[in-house]
């Protein structure tokens, strides 16, 4: 498959992009927790991709998950926040998390595009696991004509170009990454097991996960021997803001307000 050569999309213009569309990789996912995988991942494919911004995504009510219980949107939303808020390049967007229903990726690219403009191409980022079954997504007959897909190994999931023989082959390419090797499902057990999840999530996510008691953990994931990091309402708030600030300055939109629940 190619990495060069994707569709066209988001109206944004940069004294160093004039002239050319703004290049937007969408990095969808529950991120419950978002780890040092999702944050690599999404480095390496924006600069293999020349991308100019990605954007993160966490599900509202992710229908492929219904089999276990996952996290309240807002609490994925503030750690990807937290997660990515010192990448001049990454922004976190509400689209999935405040759309009643569902989150289906086709309704994540429509919506981005209608916020973002015209002048702007689409790069979805997965797991190359999930690419291979993207045949059976809803609206997946309008899927390649919204974005040019990634899939991204993990590990013990050998697919290559066999897998994907299916799928147009000037929309999809496959990139392997080697962090991807953490998952957010052992980092959830680790919690739970009362082992820690420092190093493989960012230093805020440990904190925050602690302070909510999310996952069911003891004392062994939490922060005892870091340096403390508030993460009031009002901090988080300001993060959430700043986030969406600069991702409306780039598209030269007006700012949302942010919304965030009371951390105490």
């Amino acid at each position: 498959m190619t990495s060069e050569g994707v569709p066209a999309a988001l109206g944004i213009v940069h004294p160093d992009n004039a002239g050319r569309n703004w290049r937007l990789g969408v990095m969808g996912g529950t991120f419950d927790p978002i780890h040092h995988g999702h944050l690599v991942a999404a480095s390496e494919v924006a600069a293999r991709f020349g991308l100019d911004e990605v954007v993160f995504v966490p599900t509202g009510v992710p229908w492929q998950k219904a089999g276990r219980e996952v996290s309240m949107p807002e609490d994925r939303y503030l750690m990807t926040v937290i997660a990515t808020a010192s990448n001049p390049r990454f922004s976190v967007s509400r689209v999935d998390i405040d759309r009643p229903g569902d989150t289906y990726t086709v309704d994540t690219l429509k919506d981005l595009r209608r916020l973002r403009g015209d002048k702007l191409e689409l790069f979805f980022i997965t797991g190359a696991d999930a690419l291979a079954k993207i045949l059976t997504w809803r609206g997946a007959e309008e899927l390649f004509d919204l974005a040019h897909f990634i899939g991204v190994s993990r590990p013990g999931v050998p697919l290559g170009e066999e897998d994907i023989k299916h799928l147009p082959s000037d929309k999809v390419t496959l990139l392997e990454v080697p962090a991807m090797a953490i998952s957010s499902t052992d980092c959830r057990t680790r919690v739970r097991e009362d082992l820690p999840i420092w190093y493989l999530v960012p230093d805020g996510i440990v904190q925050y996960i602690a302070k909510r008691g999310l996952y069911g953990g003891g004392a062994a994931s939490g922060p005892k021997q870091a340096v403390d990091i508030s993460l009031s309402a009002d901090e988080l708030g300001a993060l959430a803001a700043a986030q969406n600030a600069r991702m409306n300055h780039q598209s030269g939109k007006p700012a949302a307000p942010t919304t965030t629940k009371d951390n105490a």
